[in-house]
């Protein structure tokens, strides 16, 4: 997005930082792989009821989100950072 007075200005929600050249995008994906398996291993806080519900819910959720992020490839095309996720049926990607 351009500012009639000056240089562009990141939309809302979006990174406005410059990213170093030194970025690894591989590094990024082995900390998402290092939070899933943290995730997975966190002990459970002495909560009870709905919040235990919860909490075991946003457990699952954020394992999902952070083992996704760690399997993928990642790389960075014309500057945008991709992940690429494949989602298929494990049985579906073997090389036969």
């Amino acid at each position: 997005m351009t500012t009639p007075d000056g240089p562009p200005r990141a939309a809302a929600g979006r990174y406005s930082h410059t990213v170093a050249d030194e970025f690894d995008p591989q590094e990024m994906v082995a900390r998402f792989r290092a939070r899933a398996e943290a995730v997975r291993n966190r002990g459970m806080p002495p909560i009870e009821g709905p919040d235990r519900q919860r909490y075991l819910d946003q457990a699952q959720t954020d394992f999902m989100d952070y083992a996704m992020l760690g399997d993928a490839e990642a790389s960075i095309e014309d500057g945008v950072l991709v992940f690429r996720v494949d989602l298929r049926p494990h049985s579906d990607t073997s090389d036969n």
